[in-house]
């Protein structure tokens, strides 16, 4: 098989075991709490709600409506960005010009997500064709971002993280296009449209916000004949145009929030206080006097952490076979241990870009970071959530590293072509079985038990 044919077999294989997967899911799973096995999707239940509301009265929900309430909490998902389900809840009420069935528009809900994730996995494709020269590494990296199990599970049901990922590889996409094509209109393009869907879907991915401008800043210093000069012509004609389309376009979120919750743009300490008007205290590890050693050491916190950003579904309850958590560890242990340690052949990255290499690289570590810090402050303070969810935003640049470990592994720089392939189609093979094992074996048997979807 030639280059070309093996190439559009892979991308084949490629989209169409994603969207098999994500519609086996999304089709499946139910919406409310199943018990013993609580198979549903975390939270879904109400997050749904908002969507639901906008598909019913047309507008916007302000936070305080009681439909929206979720169960006895006294607190809701209307008081977060709310573009997501913005986007779900009107294509909810167009399709309910069709059909007045709950479960079609429940299903609408959800397949807005797995489109929105589809179109994840051709910007990690396209970035990959970007980052990599070896197609072999760059599959790697497109198979270790699209299908790990708990990446592909966010694009199945009603969340805001999808969009983020989204938005994460826009982003991405239009800084690696416009270092290499000097920020034309179409890497601008996708760097506003990143940003815009970043900053009106996941507070937790804001830091790819602020390392996306800082690399933009940075493209435009250069050093010639010794002196170091700053384009600051060149930054004004491009940056000015992204500024404004994403000022115009995230504005009216962060205004309609200081108008609605009395300055608090964010919205988030509005949603705090009005869960305590009811007399409901969060008890917390930072409330009851405990440290944070205590809370990331002693519960199991870190453990629970790295096996569910591998995979956990339902309502952090469906775990998959030990085999593939060892599969991931061990492939995530190689690559960045060989990243650290083993010199690459990228010595004409290094000529062609020079310090902007290494800004690169602290900026995609700032990124993988956030989202952990934010997540430790939040378990530790307002409510523990060890899930590997809420780190995923950095899924992409982690993988970059993982799969650039591979390509600086001793073994594979040393071995021929022949078994170059073999060792690729052997880790393609474990990352797909691995995937089909979670939901196939693992998953679906639980979602097939229930008694209803809705």
């Amino acid at each position: 098989m030639d280059k070309g044919c093996r190439e559009k077999l892979l991308l084949l294989l490629y989209f169409a075991l994603y969207l098999t997967v994500t519609l086996t899911i999304a089709l499946n799973q139910p919406l409310n709490d199943t018990f013993p096995s609580l198979c549903n999707p975390p939270d879904e239940h109400s997050r749904y709600k908002v969507p639901l509301y906008i598909c019913s009265h047309g507008t916007l929900p302000t936070g305080f409506e009681e439909e929206l309430f979720s169960g006895e909490c006294r607190w809701t998902y209307g008081f977060y960005t709310l573009l997501p389900y913005m986007v779900q809840g009107y294509v909810m009420r167009f399709v309910n010009l069709f059909t007045d069935s709950p479960l079609a528009l429940l299903y609408t809900a959800r397949l807005v997500n797995v489109a929105i994730g589809f179109g994840m996995a051709v910007l990690v494709w396209l970035l990959g064709r970007k980052l990599f020269r070896d197609d072999r590494v760059r599959w790697l990296f497109c198979f270790l971002v699209t299908f790990l199990p708990q990446s592909l599970f966010l694009h199945t049901y009603v969340n805001p993280d999808s969009m983020c990922l989204l938005s994460t590889a826009l982003m991405l996409y239009g800084l690696v296009c416009g270092y290499g094509d000097g920020f034309s209109v179409k890497s601008c393009g996708f760097l506003a449209a990143g940003v815009i869907l970043c900053a009106l879907s996941y507070y937790n991915a804001y830091g790819f916000i602020l390392g996306s401008i800082i690399l933009f800043v940075a493209y435009f210093l250069e050093k010639k004949e010794g002196r170091w000069r700053y384009d600051w012509r060149a930054l004004l004609k491009k940056g000015i145009p992204i500024g404004v389309l994403v000022l115009v376009c995230i504005s009216w979120s962060f205004i309609r929030n200081y108008i609605l919750y009395d300055g608090d743009i964010i919205g988030l300490t509005t949603k705090e206080n009005f869960v305590k008007s009811f007399g409901i205290e969060r008890e917390t590890y930072y409330s009851q006097g405990k440290t944070l050693a205590e809370m990331l050491f002693g519960t199991g916190f870190i453990q629970s952490l790295g096996d569910s950003f591998i995979a956990s579904y339902g309502s952090a309850s469906l775990y998959t076979r030990r085999s593939v958590y060892w599969f991931y560890r061990i492939t995530f242990a190689v690559g960045i241990l060989s990243v650290l340690f083993f010199r690459g052949r990228e010595k004409k990255v290094r000529e062609n870009f020079g310090w902007r290499c290494m800004l690169f690289h602290l900026v995609m570590v700032f990124c993988m970071m956030m989202p952990l810090i934010l997540l430790i402050r939040y378990a530790y303070t307002v409510d523990y959530q060890a899930q590997g969810r809420y780190i995923l935003p950095g899924v992409i640049p982690f993988m970059y590293y993982v799969s650039r470990g591979f390509e600086k592994f001793p073994l594979w720089r040393n071995c021929s072509e022949g078994v170059k392939n073999v060792l690729c189609a052997v880790m393609l093979t474990g990352i797909v079985v691995s995937l089909l094992i979670t939901v196939y074996v693992c998953a679906l048997p639980y979602y097939l038990q229930a008694p209803e979807i809705l």
